[in-house]
């Protein structure tokens, strides 16, 4: 007895080590093959960078003929890096990288912003994004004004100057970049360009540049530059008499094999039109139920709406935290208060302000957006290929739609149980959404233009608050029209993350509304198709996508 029970511990130790080693090799091959991934991401986006030429990205055709063969080995390296059997973080980091090299592939055959879109080449921006990277295709050449602390230290004056300095260069390639026939996108790009102008007109202003001459000439060049390139583009304006939409097949394409959104063009007309009629008699009953109940009183001075302000703020971060919703940090509201805004007289209010006027709440839960800034500034992803923005706006169908959902869902969690009336600004702020996506969809059909588009934005937008102030109409289908899916992925993002929540809360019995929102910021700003999943370990919704992938070259 003592000999077999001898035999049996000896055994028990040999498969004990056996597992220990059989798991250490695994964990070896696993971090091998993160290594790989790494290494491959920052040989991809090295190369995703243009060539410069005269200091200045170079856009130009030859330039991407040149680099055609070099994009081709990177897409043989990146397919030989994919095994059936790795870990599902690291088959949704192949996934990322993929979508990103097909949104190269996309740009370079379809989309070319270089050459029919003017507002590639707006360089000066003067404010931060509200998502991790600027919306709409953006050159690889920007100067983040918003970053620069005036007065300037000598070695911001210096960086700055340099980079005023690169202007004049780069807008004489993009006149000989820019030989596209859009149409609405030509027009419409204008505008950004006249408003740099205006924003280099207003640096002359200030009293500590003027003390700089070498800071003053730069300025002066690149104003000077900029203006030339207005007068150029409005001489072209009138030659230009083609669509701007990518069609319904490249629209297809363009969601599902660079944005990951597993659905078709017909598919997100057919959504946003149920979530515009849903939000639209869903206001209507909300509207009934509340008859009873006085009406919300819009902020009428700064002191009004700055206690407004700072009281929906404290209000909803309270509700977040008191309710388990997610887990609450130190930087929340702090992230959250430099975006307040302030009193705007009723006149000039655009849509958002008049909603955040009457209860900034809504809008404030769709400003769910700094706090994932934040996180990322202060908790970065730990995996460089989800630690900053991935390109080409993948982010959309996670960053809006998930804006946009927590709208919606705090509301149902009890945000305005005790304010009904506020009830009615989220179902209006749905409708805005789904019809301004519903225009975009259309315009890029080539079913109607841009103005046509934005007609249905003003006209199915509830109480006629987009028709107050033409300027954010006009920034929104533009931008739509600039960047494929934009301005639906509130909406289809909102439906896939609603997908999301259901398919975790059935396969998890300790399922919790706090996990669910954790586990969506612990993983990054991925589509939420990938985060789906990461989740639940159901890759069919993306290998579906994957199956039918055709190059565009050949769709073309």
């Amino acid at each position: 007895m003592y000999y077999i029970t001898k035999l049996a511990c000896k055994k028990s130790v040999f498969v004990l080590l056996l597992i220990l080693s059989n798991f250490s090799l695994l964990m070896a091959q696993n971090q091998e093959v993160n290594n790989d991934l790494v290494r491959f991401f920052k040989k991809w986006r090295a190369f995703e960078k243009p060539p410069l030429k005269n200091g200045v990205p170079d856009y130009s055709s030859v330039a991407f003929k040149d680099r055609s063969s070099k994009y081709r080995q990177l897409r043989e390296e990146l397919n030989k890096l994919y095994v059936k059997d790795m870990l599902v973080e690291h088959k949704v980091d192949w996934y990322l990288l993929w979508a990103e090299m097909n949104g190269y592939m996309f740009n370079t055959n379809v989309l070319k912003p270089w050459e029919r879109d003017p507002a590639f080449y707006k360089v000066i921006w003067t404010y931060q994004s509200d998502v991790p990277a600027h919306e709409g295709p953006t050159s690889h050449f920007i100067i983040e004004l918003w970053q620069y602390d005036f007065p300037l230290n000598k070695s911001e004056k210096e960086k700055l100057i340099s980079d005023l300095k690169k202007i004049p260069a780069f807008y004489e390639l993009a006149k000989q970049n820019l030989v596209g026939n859009a149409k609405d996108l030509w027009k419409a790009g204008i505008r950004d360009i006249q408003n740099q102008s205006q924003t280099l007109s207003n640096m002359l202003l200030r009293e500590d540049v003027l003390l700089s001459t070498s800071l003053i000439k730069s300025i002066q060049d690149a104003k000077a530059a900029t203006d030339l390139l207005v007068d150029w583009l409005q001489k072209e304006a009138f030659k230009k008499t083609g669509s701007s939409g990518i069609g319904k097949e490249n629209y297809t394409w363009y969601q599902q094999n660079v944005h990951l959104v597993p659905m078709r063009w017909e598919d997100e007309v057919q959504l946003l039109k149920t979530e515009l009629a849903r939000a639209w008699s869903t206001l209507k009953l909300e509207e009934h139920r509340n008859r009873e109940s006085a009406i919300l009183k819009s902020a009428d001075s700064f002191e009004s709406y700055k206690k407004l302000a700072e009281k929906g703020a404290l209000e909803l971060i309270s509700f977040l935290e008191s309710n388990n919703i997610v887990t609450v940090k130190d930087y929340f509201y702090p992230s959250l208060k430099p975006h307040f805004g302030e009193y705007i007289p009723i006149e000039k209010r655009n849509f958002f302000w008049i909603t955040a006027h009457l209860d900034p709440k809504p809008l404030f839960s769709h400003f769910y957006h700094w706090f994932e800034l934040e996180r990322m500034k202060l908790q970065p992803h730990q995996n460089p290929i989800r630690e900053k923005a991935l390109l080409y706006n993948i982010f959309d169908s996670r960053n809006e739609g998930l804006a946009t959902a927590v709208e919606e869902m705090f509301m149902h969690a009890g945000l305005y149980d005790n304010t009904p009336r506020s009830r009615e600004i989220v179902y209006i702020l749905i409708a805005q959404r789904a019809a301004r996506g519903l225009g975009s969809l259309y315009a890029h059909a080539n079913l109607m233009p841009m103005e046509d588009a934005g007609k249905i934005h003003s006209e199915y937008t509830p109480r006629g608050w987009m028709k107050t102030e033409k300027d954010l109409l006009i920034f929104e289908q533009h931008l739509y029209l600039r960047q494929p899916g934009y301005g639906t992925s509130y909406i289809t993002g909102k439906y896939l993350i609603e997908d999301m929540m259901m398919e975790m809360a059935k396969s998890n019995d300790d399922f919790s509304i706090k996990y669910f929102f954790d586990g969506l910021n612990g993983m990054g700003n991925i589509p939420v198709s990938l985060g789906k999943f990461e989740k639940t370990k159901d890759e069919s919704q993306i290998k579906e996508i994957y199956n039918a992938f055709i190059p565009i070259n050949v769709l073309n």
